[in-house]
């Protein structure tokens, strides 16, 4: 079968912006693109029929270390995959646990062989390593699955940076191998992508580039940023990894970010994002709009019976008023949670459709410098 495929087809004349298509076995993602995470083998509060009807979601994640402990991988294998599980018949791509057992510095030792974590539901100890993590991704049934990586904090001192990105190099040679080593699942091909560290030091990105650069691997991610490192730090490092990462496959940086920062990368050169920053912020009231944020927790919007976007592509935003959300949320309803986590969602990939249309165009960077002055006022 087929690998993943990335076919570039415009570069925007003023920037390093590039709309181009990814091909998998379940279909053909349109880059730029947001995928929304799905923990758990769900978006939360949001139906697989609601991330493709009022969303638009062309690929959605899955999360390998809480899906290895729940619902694990026997029930997974069982049923023939998380696409079979959760009734998702698009693109899924599956971290690799690296960044989960980061966020457990608490309950980790992280050694040579892997890392031995402890579980957040029962404090059962368990070990991943590069070559456990390559066969979980496989069980999982991911079409892009993520090398198994150290994620260092975002003020880490050049040492420690270098000790772990050599680490997570070692680590992806391991998971290359394994992952030559063993078949694709269920019937369709799994793809694998190295991941870029070395903290916000210069010269240990463009080695970390340049080595991961030379597994000549379908699609490269940009991991380690949006760890607590400043913005700026963050673009920086952003802006350096697509100068010295192959031009002809997929960028993806990882975990990042709000509306403007995607933007931002966007016209470095990235091409695939993903954050729970959507959906975590709709369901604390905050909603992102083209005119600007919205806390609709505050009084201002309780007679405010406008919908809530009529700018977006989206049935919901457009059906429920502001003040009815408002009323939701204070009421504690669920259904509020829903409406304001595929209002966000749906916004995030209007704004990477309207992006890529201003490459192909080829003004995005006017267009770019007008909607971030819109979308950062708060309303």
């Amino acid at each position: 079968m087929p690998k993943l495929t990335f076919e570039l087809s415009h570069t925007d004349s003023g920037s390093r912006a590039r709309a181009g298509k990814i091909t998998t076995d379940h279909g053909v993602i349109e880059t730029p693109i947001f995928m929304p995470v799905g923990t758990v083998a769900s978006v939360k509060a949001v139906s697989q029929q609601q991330l493709k009807e009022d969303v638009g979601a062309q690929i959605i994640l899955g999360n390998t270390y809480h899906l290895y402990l729940r619902p694990g991988l026997e029930t997974l294998e069982a049923v023939g995959g998380l696409h079979k599980f959760n009734g998702w018949d698009r693109p899924i791509l599956t971290d690799s646990g690296g960044f989960q057992v980061f966020s457990l510095s608490g309950s980790r030792k992280i050694t040579e062989e892997g890392v031995v974590f402890q579980s957040h539901i029962d404090g059962s100890k368990h070990l991943f390593t590069p070559e456990n993590v390559m066969d979980t991704q496989r069980t999982i049934g991911g079409d892009i699955m993520m090398a198994f990586d150290e994620c260092p904090p975002g003020a880490s001192e050049y040492q420690y940076a270098k000790k772990s990105m050599e680490l997570t190099h070692r680590w992806l040679d391991r998971c290359l191998k394994r992952f030559s080593e063993t078949n694709d699942k269920y019937g369709y091909t799994q793809n694998l992508f190295p991941i870029v560290q070395g903290g916000v030091h210069h010269e240990l990105r463009k080695a970390s580039c340049e080595y991961i650069s030379s597994k000549d691997a379908v699609g490269n991610a940009i991991g380690g940023l949006s760890v607590g490192e400043p913005t700026e730090k963050m673009y920086e490092i952003c802006s350096l990894c697509c100068d010295h990462l192959p031009k002809d496959k997929p960028r993806y940086l990882m975990g990042v970010g709000t509306p403007w920062n995607i933007l931002e990368a966007i016209e470095m050169g990235i091409d695939m994002f993903d954050c729970v920053m959507p959906t975590r912020n709709g369901r604390n009231a905050m909603l992102f709009t083209a005119n600007g944020v919205i806390n609709i927790d505050n009084k201002k919007w309780e007679r405010d019976f406008s919908p809530i976007d009529t700018t977006i592509d989206c049935g919901m935003s457009a059906y429920y008023s502001k003040s009815y959300l408002r009323h939701l949320l204070k009421s504690k309803e669920i259904l509020g949670l829903t409406i304001a986590s595929v209002h966000n969602l749906a916004f995030y990939l209007w704004l990477v459709k309207e992006a890529r249309k201003h490459i192909i165009a080829g003004d995005f960077v006017t267009w770019k410098k007008n909607v971030v002055q819109q979308m950062q006022q708060k309303l």
